[in-house]
């Protein structure tokens, strides 16, 4: 699958209904961006059953606002609807990867169970 355009029409339909999602924070004057542009596609192409989706911060100020981006670029991952990894800066091939195979390997169970402890103390 290749990599899609997040929006503020889609993109929290794609968090809520993908099973896992990456999704790329960029901006076209962004150089890093740019060279983390063809590992992120490989990796798409690489990975048909995970969905990977890219949000133009420049073009879509409120979804980059909401998710606290201060850098780009920035790459987030959900699970289940769970954000389960950010991280500002370009990854190499080799740590995208890692990224990949880490979050193919959680246990959503216990993350939803942490999930589900942290809202619990905050209504205390």
């Amino acid at each position: 699958m290749a990599t899609i355009e997040l929006t503020d029409d889609n993109f929290a339909t794609h968090v809520e209904d993908d099973d896992i999602l990456f999704v790329d924070f960029w901006a076209s004057w962004c150089g890093p961006c740019q060279q983390f542009a063809p590992t992120y596609e490989a990796a798409s192409q690489a990975h048909p059953d995970i969905t990977f989706g890219s949000i133009n911060t420049e073009e879509q100020r409120e979804i980059s606002a909401a998710a606290g981006i201060r850098s780009i670029p920035t790459l987030m991952v959900f699970r289940e609807g769970v954000l389960v990894f950010q991280q500002p800066g370009a990854l190499p091939p080799a740590a995208l990867d890692q990224v990949i195979a880490g979050v193919r390997g959680l246990d959503m169970a216990q993350v939803h169970a942490q999930v589900a402890a942290a809202q619990q103390a905050e209504q205390g």
